[in-house]
C-alpha cells in the first residue's frame, strides 16, 4: 500500500528533482528487498528536500522493515508534522510505538489509520478492555480464524472477564453471585469441595436462580458422585424445561448410574430441543445399547459420524460401532471401525476409547 501511495504521488510531480530521482531510488530499492539501499536513498532524498513528507515516510517504512523501530519513529513523526493528514504515516508510527511497548502513544495513530487488529493489541496493554475486545472482533471479522487475532481477543476477553468478577468480589463480596464466581474458579482449579461450599452458598442466598443447579452438578459429576449430580441436574430441568443442556447432563447421571430407561428419555428430549448435539447423539446410542435397541443405536452414532470426523469423540463412536457389529457378527464393518479408531487415535493420541482396555 505505501508503494502504491508513493507511486501516486510521484505520478502528479512535474520532472523529478534531485530529491524526487533519490526517493524513486529508494523505492524501487525497498520493492526489490534491499532494505539498506533503500535507506540510505530515503536519507539523501530527505536531506535534498526536508520539505518532503513522503521521503520520511518511505524511511520510516524500510526501518520498520528493517526492524531498526526506535528508529523508524522519528522520520514518521516528521513526515506527520509537514502533513497531518498521511494515514500511512499514522500506521507505520503506531506500528513502530506499540512494538516498542508505547501502547498509549500508539492508539491515537492507530485510530487514525483505523487499523483495528494493532489497535485492539495496543488497548489491551493500555488496560481499555472493552474497547479491545470491539475492535478485535472488527479485525477478526475481516480475517476469520486468525490465530493472533483469536488469541489477543481471548485475552481481552479474559481480562474483562476477570476485572468484573474482581469488582464483583469487591463491592459484594457475600452476594450469590460472588459465591458463584468463586465456585467457578474452584472448579477450574479442580478443587472440589470448596467449589461444592461456594455453589451452596449462592444456592441458599439465590435459590430460584437455575444454572447454579447446572454448575453444582457438574461439580457431583467431577467426582462421581451420580444420585447428587442427579438431583441438581433433575432442578435445573424443573426450573427450565427447555435447557437442552440440562436435560443431556440428567441423561448422562442417570446413564451412569444404569437407569437406561429414565435416560433415554432424556436424551431424546434433548436431542429434540437442540438436534444434532454430538455428546448427545453418542449418549443416546449407549443408552439404546443398553436397552438392546441395536438399529438405534447404530442410527445414533452414524448420525454423529456425519457430525463429528476426527475428534475423541469420533474415534469412541467408531470403537462403540465396532464393538456393535461383532455382537452382530459383522466381521467386515467391525474391521472397519477399529481401522478407523486407530487412525484417529494415531492423529489424536491419548485417552483409550471408552471401554477400551489399556
Amino acid at each position: 500500500m505505501i508503494h502504491a501511495l508513493l507511486l501516486l504521488w510521484l505520478a502528479g510531480q512535474a520532472a523529478p528533482s534531485e530529491a524526487i530521482a533519490h526517493l524513486q531510488a529508494g523505492i524501487a530499492a525497498d520493492k526489490e528487498h534491499h532494505v539498506e539501499v533503500a535507506i540510505a536513498e530515503f536519507r539523501k532524498a530527505t536531506d535534498l528536500d526536508p520539505n518532503l513528507a513522503e521521503g520520511f515516510l518511505g524511511l520510516g517504512q524500510a526501518y520498520l522493515e528493517n526492524h531498526e523501530y526506535g528508529s523508524a519513529v522519528s522520520p514518521l513523526k516528521h513526515a506527520l508534522k509537514l502533513n497531518p493528514d498521511l494515514i500511512p504515516a499514522h500506521q507505520l508510527l503506531g506500528y513502530a510505538l506499540l512494538i516498542q511497548g508505547y501502547s498509549a502513544e500508539a492508539i491515537p495513530h492507530l485510530e487514525r489509520a483505523q487499523e483495528n487488529a494493532a489497535l485492539g493489541i495496543a488497548e489491551i496493554d493500555a488496560g481499555k478492555l472493552k474497547e479491545a475486545v470491539t475492535h478485535l472482533q472488527a479485525a477478526l471479522e475481516q480475517r476469520p480464524n486468525d490465530p493472533d487475532l483469536l488469541y489477543y481477543l481471548g485475552r481481552a476477553s479474559g481480562l474483562l472477564s476477570k476485572q468484573s468478577v474482581d469488582t464483583l468480589l469487591t463491592i459484594e463480596p457475600d452476594s450469590a453471585r460472588a459465591h458463584q464466581a468463586m465456585a467457578e474458579n474452584y472448579f477450574a482449579l479442580r478443587q472440589m469441595p470448596q467449589a461444592e461450599r461456594e455453589f451452596l452458598a449462592a444456592i441458599k442466598l439465590r435459590p430460584d436462580t437455575p444454572e447454579l443447579h447446572l454448575e453444582l452438578g457438574d461439580v457431583y459429576a467431577k467426582s462421581s458422585q451420580w444420585d447428587k449430580a442427579e438431583a441438581e441436574f433433575r432442578a435445573q430441568t424443573k426450573m427450565q424445561p427447555g435447557n437442552a443442556e440440562a436435560a443431556y447432563r440428567l441423561g448422562s447421571a442417570l446413564l451412569q448410574q444404569g437407569k437406561s430407561h429414565e435416560a433415554r428419555e432424556e436424551l431424546i428430549r434433548a436431542d429434540h430441543l437442540r438436534p444434532d448435539m454430538p455428546e448427545v447423539l453418542y449418549s443416546l446410542g449407549k443408552a439404546a445399547l443398553l436397552e438392546s435397541d441395536q438399529a438405534a443405536a447404530e442410527k445414533s452414532w452414524l448420525k454423529l459420524l456425519s457430525i463429528e470426523k476426527e475428534s475423541d469423540l469420533a474415534a469412541q463412536t467408531h470403537f462403540a460401532l465396532a464393538g456393535l457389529y461383532r455382537r452382530q457378527s459383522k466381521k467386515p464393518e467391525a474391521d472397519h471401525e477399529m481401522q478407523e479408531f486407530k487412525k484417529l487415535q494415531n492423529i489424536n493420541p491419548g485417552q483409550p476409547a471408552e471401554g477400551q482396555q489399556q
